[in-house]
């Protein structure tokens, strides 16, 4: 992520970026084995943020398992933190003062929140409460906003009290295995609708 052309440059280059990531996941190679509805996505930090983003362009999934989202609720980051990459951006609209409103509007078409509020594939979220990266405040802002414009949309997140950006680590791992495992074996008691443990 760049703050530099925040106003067109950056958010059109991200716009390309998720286009061709939507074409991926929604046309994989040929074959029946090769569908959405069998396709899992996740990532860690900005691929979390990315997986999002695949969760609300792509319907159909089997999941989305996205580890300390990264690229969500940029205001709310940007005030919380002082590292970068969020320092870009202030550094940026320190110079541009009359930019605040066109840089965040631009940020927002990236933002995993709103991604995230037209997915419908069940998700696997998780948080580290002392995460500097990923605040957990817009790590739950993604998670809240998860599957709002559709009903009853299966969601979790895994919180990780004492970790920082690192979230679960192979703990979390382990956990996705299971919980994608379960997911593809029609196992509906690893969903919830909405659950924080």
């Amino acid at each position: 992520m760049s703050a530099r052309g925040a106003r067109v440059i950056d958010g059109a280059l991200h716009r390309v970026g998720h286009g061709r990531q939507k074409r991926f996941v929604a046309s994989p190679p040929a074959g029946p084995q090769h569908r959405p509805a069998r396709v899992a996505v996740t990532g860690g930090s900005q691929g979390g943020g990315i997986a999002l983003a695949a969760a609300g362009l792509v319907p159909d999934l089997l999941g989305v398992l996205p580890d300390v989202p990264f690229l969500c609720h940029f205001r709310r980051a940007v005030d919380l933190s002082d590292r970068e990459p969020y320092t870009e951006i202030t550094t940026y609209l320190s110079v541009h003062r009359d930019h605040v409103a066109t840089a965040f509007r631009t940020l927002s078409y990236l933002d995993g929140v709103s991604f995230a509020c037209r997915a419908t594939a069940p998700a696997l979220f998780s948080v580290g409460l002392m995460d500097p990266i990923s605040p957990p405040s817009t790590v739950y802002a993604a998670y809240n906003h998860y599957g709002s414009r559709a009903a009853g949309v299966a969601k979790e997140i895994q919180v990780y009290e004492f970790n920082e950006h690192e979230g679960g680590a192979g703990h979390q791992f382990a956990r996705q295995l299971r919980w994608l495992a379960a997911l593809a074996a029609g196992n509906a008691s690893c969903l919830t609708a909405d659950a924080t443990r």
